[in-house]
C-alpha cells in the first residue's frame, strides 16, 4: 500500500521576480519536509504534446514556447512570468500529474501527490493566468478519460482562490465534475454558485473572509461529499492549495493544519467508499512558507494513512 511522490528537480528552475508569492522558495521548504516519510518517490516526466493538446490547442502551445526567454524573466501577465527553466518546470507539473494518473489507475501506487510548480488551475484554454502555465488538473482528469477509458472523474479544488482555469478547461465535459471552495471576492474574480456549467457539473462555493474550520468542514461534509457521492467519480483529483490557511498572506480564509488533515481524510475516505481510494493530488498554492510546510506535509501524512 503506497503513496506516491512525483516531483522533479527542474521544478527549482522556474524563476519570478524578488518578492513574487510563486517562488522557489515554496518548493525548497516543503520537500525537505517530506523527506524520511514511507513515499514511493517518482520524477516527474516532461508532458507530450499530446499531454497537453487534451487540454489546450496547438497555437496555445506554440506562443508559451515563443514565450521562454533565453535569459531573464519575462512578464506574460500581471502576475505570471518566465524564465529559461520556466517551460521544462510547467512540463513536468503538468507530466507528474499524467504520470500520477498512470501509476493511481495501475495500482503502482494506492494514491499520490505531485508536488511540482508551476501551479496550473488558473490556467484557461488560451491564457496563461495567475501563476499558471498549463492545467495540470484538466490534463490529467482528461488523459484518465481518454487514454485510461475512465467514465467520471470527479476534480475538488480547495485552493483560496477560484480555478477558473480548471473550470474552462473541463465544464464542457459532462464526464468531470469540477467542485471548488474559494474565497469570494477575491481574484480572479470568478466562481460565483450561480456558475453550474452547460451540463450542471460544477459546484462553486463561495466562502466568506474569516471563514474557520467548523464551517468549512461543515460545508465538506454537507455539501462536497454528498455531490461526489452521487457523482460516483472513477478517480477523485484534488488541486491542493494551502492557501487558506489563516497564516497565508494572499488571502483571509482561516483555515488551521487540522482542518487540512481534515479535509483530505474526508475525500479519501469518500474515494475509498466509490472509487477504490484512487487519489491523485497536485499542489496549488500556498504562500506562507510555515503554513505550507505544516499544513502540505500533513496532508502527505493523511494520503499514507489513506494508503496503509
Amino acid at each position: 500500500m503506497t503513496t506516491a511522490l512525483i516531483t522533479h528537480p527542474d521544478c527549482l528552475n522556474h524563476l519570478t521576480p524578488d518578492g513574487h508569492p510563486e517562488r522557489v522558495a515554496r518548493l525548497e521548504a516543503l520537500l525537505p519536509a517530506l523527506e524520511g516519510k514511507d513515499l514511493l518517490r517518482v520524477r516527474a516526466p516532461l508532458a507530450e504534446d499530446d499531454d497537453l493538446l487534451l487540454a489546450h490547442p496547438a497555437d496555445y502551445l506554440d506562443t508559451i514556447r515563443a514565450a521562454a526567454p533565453d535569459r531573464g524573466i519575462k512578464q506574460l501577465d500581471p502576475d505570471t512570468w518566465m524564465s529559461p527553466g520556466s517551460l521544462n518546470a510547467a512540463l513536468r507539473a503538468a507530466g507528474g500529474a499524467v504520470r500520477a494518473v498512470d501509476m493511481v489507475l495501475a495500482g503502482e501506487a494506492d494514491n499520490a501527490f505531485v508536488a511540482c510548480r508551476p501551479p496550473g488551475h488558473h490556467a484557461e484554454t488560451r491564457s496563461p493566468m495567475g501563476f499558471c502555465l498549463f492545467g495540470n488538473v484538466a490534463i490529467a482528469a482528461k488523459h484518465a478519460l481518454e487514454r485510461h477509458g475512465l467514465e467520471r472523474v470527479a476534480i475538488v479544488d480547495f485552493d483560496v482562490h477560484h480555478g477558473n482555469g480548471t473550470q474552462d478547461l473541463v465544464q464542457s465535459d459532462g464526464r468531470i465534475l469540477f467542485v471548488s471552495t474559494h474565497q469570494m471576492p477575491l481574484y480572479p474574480g470568478t466562481g460565483a454558485p450561480s456558475e453550474t456549467g452547460p451540463h450542471g457539473t460544477v459546484l462553486n462555493i463561495a466562502l466568506d473572509e474569516g471563514t474557520e474550520g467548523p464551517a468549512y468542514r461543515h460545508i465538506l461534509t454537507e455539501t462536497i461529499l454528498p455531490r461526489l457521492r452521487a457523482f460516483r467519480p472513477e478517480l477523485l483529483i484534488l488541486s491542493s492549495g494551502f492557501d487558506a490557511h489563516a497564516e497565508d498572506p494572499l488571502a483571509g480564509v482561516a483555515l488551521a493544519d487540522e482542518d487540512f488533515a481534515f479535509i483530505t481524510d474526508q475525500l479519501c475516505a469518500l474515494a475509498a467508499e466509490v472509487c477504490a481510494g484512487r487519489v491523485v493530488s497536485c499542489l496549488e498554492g500556498g504562500y506562507d512558507l510555515g503554513a505550507l510546510v505544516s499544513s502540505g506535509s500533513l496532508h502527505v501524512d493523511r494520503l499514507i494513512a489513506a494508503a496503509g
